[in-house]
């Protein structure tokens, strides 16, 4: 696995084939996980997964998946996507097993710092469900702040500390 960059506790590389059972752990728990990610209540095929890291990574080449460095296991998935005209839409994923042990924020904070020196853009903005409660206090201690709601989502963005400055 090729390794783009990393944190403390953290190697963000490139999405990878190699992860797919990883990958479809994470996406078909759809108590934990998938809930949160699209409105889904059926489990992914292999076939479907494979089709989406093939697609992830021509189409969204700053995204990553995360893995613990101590151990080595899959954290999630994170990054950045549909970047165009200096914003970014960003989205991460942690599986069930590594949520809860800090891994977002660091996740976060790291890809952020990563977008700000290493990306042209200067904005980055997010979409996640009112009810995802524990996302959304995540996202604030990280900087974001809402400019929009609806029924059922919350829309949050982030300027880069010399846009914001």
């Amino acid at each position: 696995m090729q390794t783009v960059f990393e944190s403390a506790n953290i190697r963000f590389v490139k999405f990878t084939e190699e992860l797919v059972d990883d990958y479809l752990m994470m996406v078909n728990d759809i108590e934990h996980v998938a809930r949160f990610i699209g409105e889904r209540g059926t489990p992914l095929t292999m076939e479907e997964e494979l089709e989406f890291i093939r697609n992830q990574k021509i189409l969204h080449p700053h995204t990553y998946s995360m893995i613990e460095k101590a151990t080595g296991e899959f954290i999630g998935n994170a990054g950045f996507m549909n970047i165009k005209d200096g914003e970014a839409e960003f989205g991460i994923v942690i599986t069930y097993a590594k949520q809860n042990s800090g891994f977002g924020k660091e996740a976060i904070k790291s890809l952020l710092d990563h977008c700000w020196n290493d990306l042209p853009v200067d904005r980055v903005y997010l979409e996640v469900y009112i009810d995802n409660s524990r996302a959304i206090r995540l996202y604030e201690k990280c900087g974001f702040t809402e400019y929009q709601r609806t029924d059922t989502d919350i829309f949050m963005d982030i300027l880069s500390p010399a846009k914001a400055g």
